[in-house]
């Protein structure tokens, strides 16, 4: 017999299968929700979210201005993706698995993931400019940290460092949306966050959301930094985010997705292999 029949014998294969086949239809189901919302959630999810990340660059700066420590400051900037993932708010990068799963099982078109895209990071950042204009007022201290940390983005060339910094960080933050879907946990879900933060913020890798507040903070403390430098940056960011994320995590499970026997389709009927792209 071959190994492909015993593997299809195997109860254990076959029972991890059926988790996958699980799995794959939470991801299809939560995805099409945040495909198919109506514009006032959407713009209020968003701007929540670029608040709550705000939140996080706060509890960042802190330590940074109190300690020197990018490490130990990127721990503290965890606070920010927990407070995304406890109120249910969105990141712009978020969005690289859960919806392009839904229009991959045919659960919606193109034109809804880029309204999604468009909508949220705009938001996104509307919200973490109104977070930081009330943050830099009430803690003028943090000018000269924020400057520093600034001028690291919108000063850094584009050049194969800065290509890598961008492609890992739209890799951390999607395969942090993957593993919240792999758990049931709340702790397990926090612990992750706290993780991707350390690894976004701590190791400062490029993420056009986060890094785009942070400059926003030095704009608004009167660092020597202007919105062209931030376009400058952030507009070779936002693409190479969607890269690392699309292909490198998303990419690979819609590769496995294609291989199950069965996934939701339209209308939540069971249809063989995968909708239309």
């Amino acid at each position: 017999m071959r190994h492909g029949d015993d593997d299809a014998l195997d109860p254990t294969a076959a029972e991890v299968e059926e988790e996958v086949v699980d799995s794959f239809r939470e991801s299809v189901e939560e995805g099409s929700e945040r495909l198919h919302r109506g514009w006032r959630a959407l713009l209020t999810t968003g701007m929540f979210g670029g608040m709550e990340i705000g939140v996080g660059v706060l509890a960042y700066l802190a330590v940074l201005e109190a300690t020197g420590n990018h490490l130990l400051a990127g721990l503290a900037f965890g606070i920010g993706l927990v407070a995304l993932l406890l109120a249910h708010s969105e990141l712009f990068t978020e969005d690289f698995l859960l919806p392009v799963m839904a229009v991959f099982a045919g659960r919606g078109r193109l034109r809804h993931l880029v309204r999604l895209w468009t909508a949220t990071l705009v938001t996104n950042l509307v919200g973490g400019w109104i977070f930081m204009w009330v943050a830099v007022q009430a803690f003028p201290q943090f000018r000269e940290v924020l400057e520093t940390t600034a001028r690291e983005f919108v000063e850094s060339p584009l050049d194969l460092r800065a290509v890598a910094l961008s492609l890992l960080g739209g890799m951390v933050i999607t395969l942090l949306t993957r593993m919240h879907r792999g758990t049931d946990s709340d702790g397990v879900r926090v612990f992750a966050s706290v993780a991707a933060g350390f690894l976004l913020a701590g190791l400062g890798l490029f993420h056009s959301v986060l890094d785009s507040i942070l400059i926003f903070g030095a704009i608004h403390a009167g660092a020597a930094v202007s919105y062209l430098d931030w376009l400058a940056w952030v507009w070779y960011v936002i693409p190479l985010n969607m890269l690392g994320g699309l292909l490198f995590v998303t990419g690979l499970r819609m590769v496995r997705a294609s291989e199950l026997p069965e996934a939701p389709g339209p209308d939540n009927r069971v249809v063989e292999g995968r909708g239309p792209l």
